[in-house]
């Protein structure tokens, strides 16, 4: 056992030794500065336009989203409208996961901050309920269904389904399922 440690002891000042000879020796291939990223390797010139956000150097940055006049809400907003097929998916995910289905609608659908200005506190953040949480929901369709009443009860009304977790008491999931038709 002693040999191998003895061993082990040589071998590694050695090779520390010569690495470390190799970095300070004026022969080595210095490594070149980090200078950034080429914009011309992330987009190619055709596809810059003068509206898009730059950082004031040479890298081209991601466009942020504009907020004026186009509203966002919830997770799956940024995509082209749900299905009934996409949103039965997102239940039956949800119901996989042991998440309560629960339905919400408001006229507005906006969060803001219209009656106060204090930290954390938010006008709209709170929808009225669609009837009760479907405890014991195991099924999309119940979901499905319980959408078109809401839509034809509220037809000028953003529409959302919300995944509440019952240990935890907080909701984990949340996706738009209807908008008003304008």
């Amino acid at each position: 056992m002693a040999s191998v440690v003895a061993a082990s002891t040589v071998v590694a000042p050695a090779a520390f030794a010569a690495a470390s000879s190799c970095v300070g020796s004026s022969e080595s291939t210095s490594v070149k500065a980090f200078s950034g990223l080429k914009s011309a390797t992330l987009v190619s010139a055709k596809s810059q336009t003068l509206s898009s956000v730059q950082n004031g150097s040479r890298v081209q940055c991601m466009q942020v989203w504009n907020p004026t006049g186009n509203l966002k809400f919830e997770t799956f907003s940024y995509l082209p409208a749900l299905s009934e097929q996409d949103i039965s998916k997102q239940v039956d995910f949800m119901i996989r996961q042991k998440l309560i289905p629960c339905l919400e609608f408001d006229p507005v659908g906006v969060i803001s901050r219209t009656n106060n200005r204090s930290p954390g506190y938010y006008d709209g953040r709170y929808w009225t309920m669609w009837k009760l949480p479907m405890f014991g929901c195991n099924d999309s369709s119940q979901v499905l269904r319980e959408i078109q009443e809401c839509k034809k009860a509220f037809p000028q009304c953003y529409i959302r389904v919300l995944g509440f977790d019952n240990i935890k008491q907080v909701q984990i999931a949340g996706f738009m399922v209807a908008a008003p038709s304008a």
